[in-house]
């Protein structure tokens, strides 16, 4: 039934040109190979860019894993333990693992190894998998885009070893991302010991890439290399001569952090780039000083300048001895970048926070008001009138809550629009130049049971809408519930589609991508996050649905078991991966 007075309460104060209807759901494809789809950026010609999580079929290389070490028989005792918790009998030993392929035939023995080495990815005496891969979009394929990753010497495929964060595409199709470089097994023989260990290094942590849509590659390698440097690309924008992309770059290392290189990675007892790597997981700012930059290329993806963007603070030689970063996660036409920098508290120089910025005309703009006890937060996005969007957080009801905000440049205002309620973390993750934000925020009654649902917003307005208020209450046949929960905006453009993420409930896949079942032998189902288009419908009105199926999202929340230490949530991808 359509509930004419509650469209026009939800749309009255919203422009007719985009919001006056309900809106479309398309998926943008099918991926076999992974469990989850995403959308990460989208330009006004149409190019889709995104990732894939939860790779099925990870590639196992047990031939240096000794299995007589406690490590691993305690992990099986404990699977063991973990089937009898669960009726179920255990299908394997780990003499199938080693000696009768199990990993290849058996998705209980495949799944216990991928959880096995995903314990130990700190660890750098394993092999490191990582399930996440960059997608690209067309006509409702979806194919894989490789940023660094290389075929693997000890199994058929790529190493499957690499981060891989894919985050702006221009007009043309040119895609910038970045990720880190693929681990190679090395032998090495530790100071004082006569016998060869097997470890899993790499060249360096991350580095940016642009990839043209004919496929050239331009890796941005940063001027300090050192223990490989360290580069990001965060978006990209094509001008009249060739292209601007901004990101950051390692600019050099602390000196107290040097010192400890100097102590401690000397080589002789483990591999010098994994004592790097251990120092730099285990810092919240890492090894390495990186500042915000904007690189210029020509035509011929050559880049002919390369700008330091600087920090929102000046540091201090002999008091500050943690690494200073400052990130540009988005451009505009104008040459404006936002981003986030660290900055000093406002009335204490010691405390150091991580604060939205923008970057302009050399100057690094540090504009949430801290003393409204605003603490932390990033901007992700700027339309082509120089207003920005993003988040920042304060203290409310005794947490640290994420609200979305939009701040005008050019007026010097921010603006904290009403979300979902008080305590709700809000998120706002892209503009366009009408003035529309879209995004996400928390829904449910207590913290147990929130969940994150898309939202669009027009500025000016009291409060956002519910991107789900605006779809169907039901599917084609008119009575089965919709399919689809809009759990994240992430993308939209001058027509008003929006792109993002949905989730839907299908039949559960084990990590070989089989279909599970119960011991009744009963298919399992469970809720997996697929990427979207909303198109506007026009003269559409808005429908008034029941209250959601409390099981649909129980499902959802358990549907992550078996590699879930691999999966990042169904949320956040965006702000996990421009950090």
């Amino acid at each position: 039934m359509k509930y004419k007075l509650l469209a026009a309460s939800i749309l009255a104060t919203l422009s007719t040109s985009a919001l006056s209807a309900t809106y479309q759901l398309t998926e943008l494809g099918d991926f076999e190979a992974a469990k989850h789809t995403y959308v990460t950026d989208v330009s006004e010609s149409g190019h889709v860019i995104g990732v894939a999580n939860g790779l099925y079929n990870l590639p196992i290389d047990i031939s240096y894993i000794d299995f007589t070490e406690s490590s691993i028989n305690s992990a099986y005792d404990a699977e063991v333990t973990r089937f009898k918790e669960i009726d179920k009998e255990i299908t394997f030993t780990l003499d199938d693992i080693e000696n009768n392929d199990a990993i290849y035939t058996n998705a209980d023995a495949h799944t216990f190894m991928v959880r096995y080495l995903s314990n130990l990815s700190s660890n750098f005496e394993y092999q490191k998998i990582s399930s996440i891969i960059a997608t690209n979009y067309n006509s409702g394929v979806i194919t894989e885009q490789p940023l660094f990753d290389i075929a693997s010497v000890d199994y058929d495929g790529l190493t499957r070893s690499t981060s891989n964060f894919y985050n702006g595409v221009a007009e043309d199709g040119t895609t910038v991302g970045w990720g880190s470089a693929p681990f190679d097994k090395v032998s090495f023989t530790p100071d004082g010991e006569t016998e060869e260990e097997t470890w899993f290094t790499r060249d360096f942590i991350e580095r940016g890439i642009l990839i043209s849509a004919d496929g050239v590659e331009v890796p941005f390698v940063p001027e300090f290399t050192e223990h490989g440097g360290t580069s990001k690309a965060s978006d990209i924008v094509a001008t009249d001569t060739g292209y601007i992309v901004v990101g950051n770059v390692s600019v050099s290392i602390p000196a107290e952090r040097q010192t400890t290189i100097t102590d401690n990675c000397d080589g002789l007892d483990e591999p010098v780039m994994v004592c790097i790597e251990s120092l730099n997981s285990r810092s919240t700012r890492g090894v390495f000083n990186k500042t915000a930059v904007k690189w210029t290329l020509d035509s011929a993806y050559n880049v002919t300048s390369t700008e330091l963007l600087g920090l929102a603070l000046t540091p201090e030689e002999d008091e500050d001895t943690n690494p200073f970063i400052s990130n540009a996660l988005a451009v505009n036409k104008n040459d404006v970048a936002v981003g986030f920098s660290n900055t000093r508290y406002f009335d204490r120089d010691s405390t150091i926070l991580t604060m939205p910025t923008y970057f302009k005309d050399g100057e690094v703009v540090d504009f949430i008001n801290q003393q409204d006890d605003w603490q932390a937060g990033k901007a992700f996005a700027i339309n082509d009138n120089d207003i920005v969007v993003g988040y920042a957080s304060k203290g409310i009801e005794g947490s640290l809550i994420a609200k979305f905000f939009h701040h005008d440049i050019n007026t010097n205002t921010t603006v904290f629009p009403e979300d979902y309620f008080t305590s709700s973390n809000s998120y706002a993750n892209d503009i366009n130049n009408q003035g529309y934000i879209v995004g996400e925020g928390e829904v449910g009654d207590t913290t147990s049971t929130r969940r994150s649902e898309a939202f669009i917003y027009k500025i000016g307005d009291d409060k956002i809408t519910n991107l789900n208020s605006l779809l169907p209450c039901f599917d084609s046949d008119g009575e089965t519930s919709f399919s689809y929960k809009m759990v994240e905006a992430k993308s939209i453009n001058e027509n008003n589609e929006v792109f993002g993420v949905a989730t839907k409930t299908v039949e559960k896949l084990n990590s070989r991508g089989e279909v599970v079942t119960d011991i009744n032998g009963n298919i399992q189902y469970e809720s997996v996050a697929v990427a979207v288009k909303l198109s506007p419908i026009a003269n559409g009105e808005v429908e008034n649905c029941k209250a959601p199926d409390t099981e649909f999202y129980e499902r959802s929340s358990a549907s992550f078991s078996w590699f879930g230490l691999l999966l990042l949530p169904l949320v956040g991808l965006r702000r996990v991966f421009r950090f």
